[in-house]
């Protein structure tokens, strides 16, 4: 649960040395991480870690006047980030950077290293260790039950405070109802009712003052009061587009686990897909930019955090279905060949001459819980695709070919 935080300038300043300790001591441990070779001796864990940072409290008195609550769970945060990684589930922990990743965790019992009270209708305060009670706009009731927050400041100067609460699922309506989501570049989100939903970006006026910003930030000098008002600029348009696409995730979502009783989407591999296309010294790639700009149109078209908001909201009421062939198969017919797809939202079946938008006839696919492999047999929910041939009849254009069992005869 997030809400706005609204800190006094004196509170600003102090709310600022925990970020960066908390950024410091996570890059120190991030180098002791990146120093182990093999060969060498293991890299400390989160016990030796906290001695290390208690002798250096000692050491630095600029350290030591920081919250030692706040540089301690940076260290814990590092530690589940390596086991995150070591599991298999994230990516190795990497550095933070400056007016990037500001931000602190604070855990503790409420009451005592931190307290919440609502001070009117609208205002409610936080007790922040060695900054005191800030307050944040009240929007909804904090609950009892939240353990920690985290203090996070974003690209556009704007402080917030989340609360880790884990809200109660949505209930579905009932009804049986089955639905099935399209993701894509042009339509961000096709139902298989036939509706089309796109992520509400930067406006064309917006869209020209950002391109004009970045070209003023290239000529901006290092280190200077210009580049800094100038990333300010940059950070508010950018937070602006990124605010509108949580937003509409938050709204479809809802809607959507409101509506149905079962969500199917594509079981996509996004990080596979907006995987950079450079390559090496040695085999450098092709259509670099093309790629780059494809790579930019999934992020903000919000695909996995679409996904990720529909299972928090509606757990065991999300199916992911085997994605090859949704968008060539005709769902009338079942008819599979690549020239169904005319074009990016035209299909046209070579077959039984059903058209209709590409997208949705695509989520009309992966609403029936199935997919047509490249052999043509149909591949149940859930399962791996069978690369083994099967009797079943494959149209390419207007000739029907049957398959053959291992071992028959053409004759």
């Amino acid at each position: 649960m997030r809400f706005r935080l609204a800190p006094t300038p004196a509170q600003e300043v102090v709310l600022l040395e925990h970020c960066g300790h908390a950024r410091f001591v996570w890059n120190l441990a991030v180098e002791q991480h990146q120093h182990w070779r093999p060969g060498r001796a293991s890299a400390p864990g989160y016990v030796a870690q906290s001695r290390q940072l208690t002798e250096a409290r000692k050491e630095f008195g600029w350290l030591a006047a920081g919250s030692q609550t706040v540089q301690q769970q940076a260290l814990r945060d590092f530690a589940q980030a390596m086991s995150n990684f070591f599991a298999g589930t994230h990516r190795r922990p990497t550095w933070r950077k400056a007016s990037v990743h500001e931000g602190f965790r604070i855990v503790g019992q409420r009451g005592n290293q931190w307290d919440v009270r609502r001070q009117s209708r609208k205002v409610g305060e936080v007790r922040v260790p060695k900054v005191g009670w800030v307050r944040f706009r009240w929007s909804r009731d904090v609950p009892d039950k939240a353990k920690s927050f985290r203090v996070k400041r974003d690209r556009a100067g704007r402080w917030h405070v989340c609360f880790a609460v884990i809200p109660p699922p949505i209930n579905g309506p009932g009804t049986g109802g089955v639905v099935g989501v399209d993701r894509g570049v042009a339509v961000s989100a096709a139902l298989s009712t036939g509706e089309l939903l796109s992520v509400p970006g930067l406006r064309k006026s917006e869209a020209k003052r950002l391109l004009r910003l970045q070209r003023r930030l290239a000529r901006a000098a290092r280190r200077s009061n210009r580049r800094k008002q100038v990333k300010t600029a940059i950070g508010q348009l950018k937070t602006r587009e990124t605010d509108r696409r949580k937003e509409w995730v938050e709204q479809t979502s809802t809607r959507l686990v409101r509506r149905f009783d079962l969500i199917r989407v594509e079981d996509l591999k996004i990080g596979n897909m907006v995987r950079s296309a450079r390559g090496t010294a040695q085999t450098p790639g092709t259509n670099v930019r093309a790629k780059a700009g494809l790579n930019r149109s999934i992020h903000a078209a919000g695909w996995g955090r679409l996904v990720t908001r529909l299972e928090q909201k509606a757990p065991g009421r999300v199916e992911k279905v085997y994605p090859a062939f949704t968008s060539q198969t005709c769902h009338a017919c079942r008819h599979c060949v690549a020239e169904n797809r005319e074009s990016q939202a035209v299909f046209r079946c070579r077959a039984c001459g059903h058209t209709g938008h590409a997208d949705v006839n695509a989520a009309r696919n992966i609403a029936v819980g199935r997919t047509v492999t490249a052999r043509g047999a149909l591949q149940p929910l859930g399962r791996a695709v069978n690369r083994e041939p099967q009797p079943v009849l494959l149209c390419v254009g207007r000739v029907g070919i049957p398959h053959l069992q291992a071992g028959e005869d053409v004759n």
